[in-house]
């Protein structure tokens, strides 16, 4: 991969510039209830209180400002779980852009509902992410529409990027920033945008156990699979994207897996503790830095609550379950 494909910290001030027009920063708010949960200063980016409840919209808006006339005449087609496809769906309706989603059988269906009334046109296709994005890119294709792969695109990295911007620029002092890896593009951008800004900040991702292809490419810094077993479906993802992995192999600190309940847990924490929505893969972080507070007794860090798009029975499985 050529270095010069890879986004920059400047790519990422400048998309903060692009997407300010459509989207207000989203608060960094403290809460003394979780520093002693975690023995920590403690700080939340809520990006559950975007647009679409999720950090993805970031990159959309990013992606599809950038789009050439002729590309956008044609139309988009992308696959998602569900954030990823909101993203896309809220920016073609700001720009008047076709988007088709595909979206695998098992879909958060808060999330396909809120893909439609973007205006998106939705088809449900295959048993899980891997197979939605082989069907995008077979409409890609079939149909000359430009296919959006949401990991790989230097746009998408750069915007969602933006939510570290922010973090730092609010409290700039920070030790920790800790960040949930599905696809990687979060946690690349956060990690050019904290390098750049202050490099002594941590970054340190967090996966679902159950789906640990990621963290398992990170490791060997060569491209593994996995099969996906969790719950957690921004976190859902069989294969690797390589652009996000090759920033990360060189800029992340530590990258840690939980498992589906320590993610539950951390949903009843938010909503116990911060009165607030997180979805599995937004309560991640939180799982994980429960997971090693010991490490960071007394230091000052930032949790990425990345999306907030819940379903009804996946809160009813997190409030049931008991537990620390």
């Amino acid at each position: 991969m050529l270095e010069a494909t890879l986004p920059t910290f400047n790519d990422i001030l400048q998309a903060q510039k692009t997407i300010r027009p459509y989207l207000a920063p989203t608060p960094l708010y403290h809460y003394p209830t979780l520093d002693q949960l975690l023995g920590a200063e403690v700080y939340i980016k809520h990006e559950n209180y975007q647009p679409i409840g999720a950090f993805k919209v970031r990159g959309g808006v990013n992606f599809l400002a950038h789009l050439p006339a002729d590309v956008r005449s044609r139309g988009v087609v992308t696959a998602s779980t569900g954030n990823h496809g909101q993203s896309i769906a809220f920016a073609a309706q700001i720009f008047g852009i076709r988007a088709v989603i595909v979206a695998p059988e098992n879909a958060n269906p808060v999330k396909v509902e809120a893909m439609r009334s973007y205006g998106a046109e939705v088809v449900i296709h295959g048993t899980d992410f891997e197979a939605s994005k082989r069907h995008g890119e077979a409409l890609e294709r079939e149909t000359g529409m430009r296919f959006i792969n949401s990991g790989d695109e230097p746009l998408l990295i750069a915007g969602v990027g933006t939510h570290t911007l922010e973090i730092l620029e609010a409290q700039p002092d920070m030790d920790a920033i800790f960040v949930p890896l599905g696809g990687g593009s979060g946690a690349a951008g956060a990690c050019i945008a904290a390098k750049a800004m202050s490099p002594k900040v941590k970054v340190i991702a967090v996966q679902a156990s159950g789906a640990p292809a990621g963290y398992l490419t990170w490791q060997a810094r060569a491209k593994r699979t996995a099969e996906i077993h969790t719950f957690a479906g921004g976190l859902a993802t069989g294969e690797p994207f390589m652009m996000p992995q090759h920033i990360i192999w060189d800029l992340l600190d530590d990258f840690i897996l939980v498992d589906d309940d320590a993610m539950r847990r951390a949903v009843r924490h938010y909503l116990e503790k911060a009165k607030t929505l997180a979805e599995p893969a937004g309560a991640a972080p939180l799982a994980g830095a429960i997971q090693i507070r010991e490490q960071w007794q007394g230091k000052k860090i930032a949790l990425i609550l990345s999306g907030g798009n819940i379903s009804p029975a996946e809160l009813q499985q997190s409030l049931a379950l008991g537990g620390n």
